[in-house]
């Protein structure tokens, strides 16, 4: 729900804002500077200028997200002394250490510590029972922590794709009032102003549509190798901690 209303409280702070940078201040702009070419880019600026606003709050809510995720210290110093508590057997040191450090390798870790204290003395279960119960924990968490992490990735990837549309589309619309100015020179002699307009508008919207398509293809990928190297640290954590619960065999 809070995620939905992020989306739509964005957008439609994005379009406003490309009316208002579109309108009152580029129209108002003195004729021939850059900032009125923009402004003869057509409406369609409205739209790639809300889609680039967009994709920056998308940029700036992930790396404060994964900043989040990264805990409150650095994962190998924790990682590090966490061990050295679960050899010891000091499962409420490391319980405690997982909340004070947070992040996405803690939440899922603190799972599977909390089950195995769960299941330990439990004589019921073997030694191989009592690890699938704590791996199942950690999938549980995983599948948790996961969509956190790649959250708002497709919302990047699909905006690069509609600005590189959109531009494209003010690009053939510009180009088409520019042949349709060259079509009807009356007597021979072109409407320059016209036929300016028109390439202007083309170029203005390949390059807003550039701009965002760029942006949003490299920040996507940025992200993507992020949430991969933030998924092999947890993996190899837990990984570690699977090796150790089992030669400790759920014992007290």
């Amino acid at each position: 729900m809070k995620q939905s209303i992020f989306i739509t409280t964005i957008t439609i702070v994005a379009i406003v804002l490309g009316y208002v940078i579109w309108g009152p201040i580029l129209g108002s702009a003195p004729k021939g500077s850059i900032t009125h070419s923009i402004h003869q880019g057509g409406p369609l600026v409205i739209i790639l200028i809300a889609v680039l606003f967009m994709l920056l709050c998308f940029v700036v809510e992930r790396f404060l997200s994964l900043r989040v995720a990264k805990g409150t210290a650095s994962v190998q110093v924790f990682f590090k002394s966490l061990i050295e508590m679960l050899r010891s057997k000091d499962y409420d040191g490391a319980l405690a250490a997982c909340d004070k450090q947070r992040g996405t390798t803690a939440n899922v870790l603190r799972a599977g510590i909390e089950r195995f204290v769960t299941v330990k003395d439990n004589k019921a279960l073997d030694g191989d029972k009592k690890i699938s119960f704590v791996q199942s924990a950690i999938e549980e968490a995983n599948a948790l922590e996961g969509p956190l992490l790649e959250r708002n990735l497709i919302a990047m990837s699909t905006i690069a794709s509609i600005a590189t549309m959109i531009g494209l589309l003010g690009t053939t619309i510009g180009m088409i009032r520019a042949f349709a100015a060259t079509g009807s020179a009356a007597g021979g002699v072109i409407d320059a102003t016209s036929l300016a307009t028109g390439i202007s508008e083309a170029l203005v919207n390949t390059a807003g549509g550039l701009i965002s398509g760029i942006l949003g293809i490299f920040f996507y990928n940025f992200f993507v190798n992020k949430v991969d190297a933030f998924n092999y640290t947890t993996d190899e954590a837990v990984y570690e901690v699977i090796q150790l619960f089992k030669e400790q065999g759920g014992a007290a």
